[in-house]
């Protein structure tokens, strides 16, 4: 299992807006530069990360992004499920149906996968970005 590299650029653009005053608008060109994500890779994030309402925007002269809530707030589990959606490490932990078997409820394969993804999904949420900047 990998983090893919938009939820990684997106943990490095959330961080670099939690290190700004509270409200500070930055401008797009501003985060690309300074954590180095390729500026196409930037706009196609910040969708997603607004849309989860991590981020806001502001549009025209003057216009950019700041974070929508206190960085101690936003989760990595928040970013993580902003851009690749709820964390399934397998695909009959989405759904049942998926189970070839037709076992998931009683198969130990589930259950302890089921006790592994709660608890990546529980640390991801124990990490905010308040911690990194303090």
């Amino acid at each position: 299992m990998n983090i893919n590299q938009a939820t990684d650029y997106a943990f490095r653009a959330v961080l670099f807006l939690a290190k700004q005053r509270s409200g500070k608008v930055v401008e797009a060109q501003t985060i690309a530069e300074q954590e180095v994500i390729p500026m196409r890779f930037l706009l196609k994030i910040m969708p997603s990360l607004i849309k989860a309402g991590i981020v806001k925007s502001l549009r025209g002269v003057g216009g950019g992004y700041f974070l929508s809530k206190s960085p101690r707030e936003i989760t990595f589990l928040d970013v993580v499920e902003a851009m690749e959606g709820r964390i399934h490490i397998n695909r009959c932990l989405e759904d049942n149906g998926y189970c070839s078997k037709q076992g998931a409820p009683t198969c130990q394969i589930h259950r302890s996968l089921a006790a592994i993804q709660a608890n990546l999904v529980a640390e991801l949420k124990n990490h905010n970005f308040g911690d990194l900047i303090n």
